[in-house]
């Protein structure tokens, strides 16, 4: 690859602790000052107290101070490409807003999406 989103992401993935499912994901997230920020899935026997890549990437994001983003990226060795999860569609809709989505395997297979194509009707602080 050659943008550093995908390739963190892609980096991020060999992290992940998948002894369960064996569906490594990873994620890596830009935000507005060009930082980037990674994340992989972390599975646990419960497998309710799992956490998926994105959430991972948006909570260190956060607990770095970042505040607004640019792009999300999630790969998966998977021939078609692997969105994020409702919960992890949530997440990152409060905290990144309309963002960028770049789907990517490590065969360099791409696809772009705005998250409200594949979250069209988000709650959100609206409705409060």
């Amino acid at each position: 690859m050659t943008d550093p989103l995908l390739d963190a992401a892609l980096a991020a993935r060999a992290h992940a602790f998948a002894p369960y499912s064996k569906f490594q994901v990873g994620a890596a997230i830009e935000d507005s000052s060009g930082r980037i920020h990674t994340g992989c899935n972390v599975e646990n026997a419960t497998y309710g107290l799992t956490i998926c890549a994105e959430r991972v990437a948006v909570f260190k994001a956060i607990s770095e101070g970042a505040r607004k983003f640019r792009r999300v990226a999630v790969a998966a060795d998977t021939d078609v490409l692997t969105p994020p999860c409702g919960a992890c569609r949530q997440i990152l809709w409060e905290f990144c807003g309309d963002v960028e989505i770049v789907l990517v395997n490590p065969r360099g297979k791409i696809e772009t999406y705005w998250l409200r194509d594949l979250f069209p009707k988000p709650f959100d602080a609206s409705y409060l």
